[in-house]
């Protein structure tokens, strides 16, 4: 995502998310029926290309609080005391100081001494977590972090769950013994349930201790994983079905300068002793300021590989190419030279090695030790995130260079730029045909009407170059809405992706995760709070494609033409081989019932059944609300035909999934 977006992010208020309390979605009245108006024909025998198994995913940023806050089910804010003063987060009370002399990792040192003076009754300190921590009645948490004290006594450490009333919702007390650093654990259930609680630390006797790394996890994680994710924003993925997953970015990757650019190796590795780092997004393109926002890496690329293991996924991971943002760094010393360029190029060949390497290699080794003898199986990786110019292609042909060389099996991403066409879109294609990348990251934020009208994007693209990866596109509503307007044209225009699959062979909507109280860009798949998830219309677009990807596209015609627009009919047509079904979708983009004869070529005349999934809504501007999230979702009935065609009275504004056995 980019600048030429910069003018869209000034915040905007969520009231305007807000629609009436309904729980599903409405049905619109039933139409008159009348005589075919339109002659589609779907050659059921006559596939045209594959469709990719990975074809469609998702991409994850950590943008708009969507690792740390969010899909990272770390609870506590700062838990090193690392970023910025240290004491971000947390509100200290009577004696605490923070240190670092002596400390227990070395690559977070700093830490906090509590001193119980008699005078302040108690010392401690109080963490606000990412918004408020949300707790759930009757859930266990699991606290954890390392401790001394300044003898060789013992020191006795309250642990207090605090609802937004102020009242103690559960509580553990710990034993600090010794010296020397240790772990101590406890277990926290909760008794109520509350978005805005906070989490504190008491020393409750005389004496001192050294505390570092305060951690709280749900006890329940996505697939029960320790250092896991919280369970419904990755089951919320996982109900996607995704092909592909693309991390950690992004302009994330390439950071706010060369020091701040995203670097997996301090990713990997016990999660105590990671370096945090500043976030890309902790400004906000100078409109708007988020001091807390930092990477905790406690969700890095170990993290991502098991979640796209889970998911059933091909990982995508994004390197640096040796440039920070070309937008927000005119600094050439900030563009590393041609001639010192190996120790990144090093790191893109480490990351295979990491991932696909022998236990005996070394980093192999090292993800074995963390858990993953076997390997992860990565295909591909992407190179530079939005650069464009000779800075860019200068460096990338090294990478491409030596990474083909030390694996020349791995597929190579590549970038078009920032923008779907223009001076640096038309310079980079040619230049990404010439170094043979294998895919090149197209991006297009753009509103509905270019999306209706570029259902024909890729059908003049050349079939012998590269392919493409729609790498992040949405629809923006002039309101930056996710309402229903936006989702439809991006169901309209994934008919063209569809119908060109020999080109098309990724594609992933972006950005993906949105908390409702720390967000900085928005049109976004999946909105949620510290204690629900919300899926936008958008979301049922994506994973009604998702689940009908099918195996192979068929023919589908309107008077010998791709529908695609003509009388804002969009419409595009597979087989899934493995069930031997036909898959055909398609969009009434129009204010009329549109009456449609869909003539399935090579079916024999006799009875068949399916489904019939529709996406439509009450209004253009229809969304789902943390008050009403279920307002607008697919709806699914039987439907029967014979003599190898079916009529179809396509309602106004309704997206349709048709389904069912060739034979």
């Amino acid at each position: 995502m980019r600048k030429e977006c910069f003018r869209l992010l000034l915040p905007l208020a969520l009231a305007s998310l807000t629609l009436s309390s309904l729980a599903q979605s409405p049905r619109p009245q039933a139409t008159l029926t009348v005589a075919p108006q339109y002659q589609m024909t779907v050659r059921t025998q006559k596939t045209i290309a594959p469709v990719q198994k990975a074809m469609y995913g998702v991409f994850f940023e950590d943008i708009n609080f969507g690792a740390d806050g969010g899909l990272y089910a770390e609870l506590v804010k700062n838990r090193s005391f690392e970023f910025n003063n240290a004491l971000v987060g947390w509100l200290p009370f009577g004696d605490v100081s923070v240190r670092s002399d002596n400390p227990c990792f070395d690559r977070n040192p700093h830490y906090v001494r509590i001193n119980y003076v008699k005078q302040l009754t108690r010392s401690g300190l109080q963490n606000e977590g990412f918004r408020g921590i949300g707790l759930k009645q009757g859930e266990a948490y699991n606290f954890r972090m390392f401790a001394r004290t300044a003898a060789q006594g013992n020191q006795r450490i309250l642990v207090e769950l605090v609802n937004s009333a102020n009242d103690i919702v559960g509580s553990a007390n710990i034993t600090v013994a010794g010296s020397e650093w240790k772990e101590v654990t406890a277990s926290l259930t909760a008794r109520t349930t509350d978005a805005h609680c906070v989490l504190r630390v008491t020393l409750t006797a005389p004496g001192q201790v050294d505390l570092d790394h305060i951690s709280l996890f749900p006890a329940k994680t996505f697939n029960n994983r320790s250092n896991g994710l919280r369970a419904d924003m990755a089951q919320a993925l996982a109900d996607l079905n995704p092909g592909v997953f693309r991390f950690p970015g992004g302009c994330i990757v390439e950071g706010n300068n060369l020091a701040t650019r995203y670097q997996w190796k301090n990713s990997i590795g016990p999660v105590e002793n990671r370096p945090i780092n500043e976030n890309r997004w902790f400004y906000t393109f100078k409109y708007k300021l988020t001091p807390d926002y930092y990477q905790s890496y406690g969700l890095g690329f170990y993290e991502y590989f098991l979640l796209c293991e889970d998911l059933g996924a091909e990982p995508l991971p994004v390197l640096h190419v040796g440039l920070s943002c070309q937008y927000e760094n005119k600094d050439p010393n900030e563009n590393v030279p041609l001639d010192q360029l190996d120790p990144y190029i090093q790191d893109v060949i480490d990351l295979i090695e990491f991932a696909n390497g022998p236990v005996t290699s070394v980093w192999g080794s090292k993800r074995a030790e963390m858990g993953h003898p076997e390997p992860f199986n990565l295909k591909m990786v992407a190179i530079g995130n939005e650069q464009w110019g000779e800075l860019y292609t200068d460096r990338l042909a090294l990478f491409v260079a030596k990474v083909r060389k030390a694996y020349p099996k791995i597929l190579i991403v590549g970038g078009s730029g920032p923008s779907s066409d223009g001076k640096d879109f038309d310079f980079l294609w040619p230049k990404m045909k010439e170094l043979k990348v294998d895919l090149v990251d197209e991006h297009y934020y753009k509103n509905p009407e270019w999306f209706f009208s570029n259902a024909r994007r890729y059908d003049s693209y050349d079939r012998k170059g590269p392919k493409v990866f729609a790498g992040e596109y949405a629809s923006h509503h002039a309101s930056r809405a996710n309402n229903f307007e936006a989702a439809l044209s991006e169901a309209a225009f994934m008919t063209g992706l569809e119908r060109n699959a020999d080109v098309v062979h990724l594609a992933t909507y972006a950005p993906l995760f949105a908390h409702k109280d720390a967000w900085q860009w928005r049109p976004d798949l999946i909105w949620v709070d510290n204690l629900q998830v919300v899926k936008s219309i958008n979301y049922y677009v994506q994973q009604l494609y998702m689940h009908n990807k099918g195996s192979h596209v068929l023919s589908l015609t309107m008077n010998n033409e791709p529908v695609a627009g003509q009388d804002r009919l969009y419409a595009s047509s597979v087989l899934e081989s493995a069930t031997n079904e036909v898959i055909v979708k398609l969009v009434n983009a129009s204010e009329q019932v549109k009456s449609v004869q869909l003539n399935f070529d090579g079916l024999d005349k006799a009875q068949k059944s399916g489904t019939m999934t529709t996406l439509s809504a009450s209004s253009m501007t229809a969304e789902n609300t943390f008050e009403a999230p279920y307002f607008v979702v697919p709806q699914t009935t039987g439907f029967t035909f014979e003599g190898g065609s079916y009529v179809l009275q396509a309602r106004p504004n309704t997206f349709y999934v048709l389904r069912f056995t060739r034979k």
